[in-house]
């Protein structure tokens, strides 16, 4: 935060002392300190792949130049509408057209008879499927939306983020409901792939831009056996129709067997498949989350601060902090005017910590008020949000007390500040 904000942070591991923001007190790490924490914050190296032309390896210009000559024979100059893609014919010969050319040229290593073979029976099925116009349709899944499947926010790159949670499903009324025949489960998957249109209508189909998504995928309460002919269509429709669309995949709440069954086949899976994965247990959603996207636009579930009813527009940027292991963090919103009324968002991953929230007058003799009493959080519980209009000026004191753990946690919390109506 820059030096003319109003939060101070105060820090107390066993005694009390402050810090101020604007001019942190430096925290010297031993060498050894600083390894352990870039081993357990290190993520894959993956690099997304560039999609400008000069870029590409000469192999792959000529590929893509092929695939290009290929296409014009087979649908001819005028097909421009039996041949394109999300609005963008692919006979255009312009950088709409390359990137997703180069999709199908990347998901068959740059063989052009099979990247053309892929791309033929993408487009077919298109047309029978009716993609181009799915977005628009009303599937009559409103209780799956923002529960199973849905986009929400960016990553800080950009990327648009596809949730999707499949734990509802072990209610068996539900899965029946959803999943109970034949007819049922093609209007499910009709559903899944209107969700992923959606987000591919934000992509930019440029060089240099946002041509993927981020997959999250929470694994927690998952019915494995049930969801195993739905899972298995889903995969099969994606890779075949999606190719190349997906730049990471997020697996969260990951159950012990996950990660044991992923061991075993990681040695066979390509570097460039690995570096898209990302692996996290659970009790390091909010932790793992926040190396890839910003807590203002990690939903309340899984440890940020977003709100289906934030959605109205962008949302107001958070200031991240980490409570170490026995230690105490104040945060210090200062400037409050009488009559003003201070909202604010505050969550820590994992919570398993006590919060509590008061306000502190400025006048002398003035009694300090207990917004918020001190409380032990469940680390199940979501951020806090909460409001306070002040009757005089002073300051508002939030406080996460980590004194009891050894366990460092990441956390959040942004406020908004609306001074009184009346002069």
């Amino acid at each position: 935060m820059d030096a003319s904000s109003p939060i101070s942070l105060q820090q107390t591991p066993h005694q009390d002392y402050s810090v101020s923001e604007a001019s942190p007190k430096p925290y010297k790490k031993s060498f050894v300190t600083s390894l352990m924490e870039a081993a357990a914050l290190r993520t894959p190296s993956f690099k997304e792949d560039t999609y400008f032309i000069s870029h590409l390896k000469n192999s792959e210009k000529k590929a893509l130049q092929e695939l290009r000559d290929k296409l014009s024979v087979s649908y001819g100059s005028d097909a421009t509408s039996e041949c394109s893609m999300w609005g963008i014919p692919l006979l255009s010969n312009d950088e709409k057209a390359d990137v997703i050319l180069l999709k199908f040229l990347r998901a068959r290593d740059f063989r052009v008879q099979d990247s053309l073979n892929m791309l033929e029976k993408c487009l077919s099925w298109r047309k029978e499927f009716g993609a181009d116009d799915i977005v628009e349709e009303d599937l009559g899944f409103k209780e799956l939306e923002g529960v199973v499947a849905y986009m929400h926010g960016y990553d800080r790159e950009g990327h648009p983020v596809c949730y999707n949670a499949y734990g509802v499903f072990k209610d068996k009324e539900m899965y029946e409901r959803i999943f109970g025949d034949e007819e049922k489960l093609k209007k499910f998957l009709r559903w899944r792939v209107q969700v992923l249109e959606r987000g591919i209508r934000l992509l930019h189909f440029k060089p240099g831009g946002v041509n993927s998504i981020i997959q999250v995928t929470d694994l927690k309460d998952m019915p494995k056996r049930e969801l195993r002919v739905a899972s298995n269509q889903i995969l099969s429709l994606f890779q075949d129709n999606y190719p190349e669309m997906v730049a990471r995949k997020i697996f969260i709440n990951v159950p012990w067997y996950f990660s044991m069954l992923y061991s075993v086949f990681s040695p066979f899976l390509t570097q460039r498949t690995k570096s898209k994965f990302v692996i996290s247990k659970e009790g390091n959603v909010a932790e793992t989350l926040y190396k890839f996207i910003r807590p203002e636009d990690v939903p309340v579930q899984y440890g940020g601060l977003s709100r289906p009813s934030d959605l109205n527009g962008p949302p107001k940027p958070a200031s991240e902090f980490t409570v170490k292991g026995g230690e105490k963090v104040n945060i210090q919103i200062e400037g409050i005017e009488a009559g003003a009324t201070i909202t604010w968002d505050i969550g820590v991953g994992g919570w398993d910590l006590e919060y509590s929230a008061e306000f502190v007058p400025n006048a002398a003799g003035s009694y300090t008020i207990a917004v918020e009493k001190a409380r032990k959080i469940a680390p199940s519980e979501e951020a806090i949000r909460n409001s306070y209009t002040s009757r005089e000026a002073g300051k508002m004191v939030l406080s996460v007390d980590n004194t009891f753990s050894r366990k460092k946690k990441v956390a959040a919390y942004r406020y908004f500040v609306r001074k009184s109506a009346i002069a």
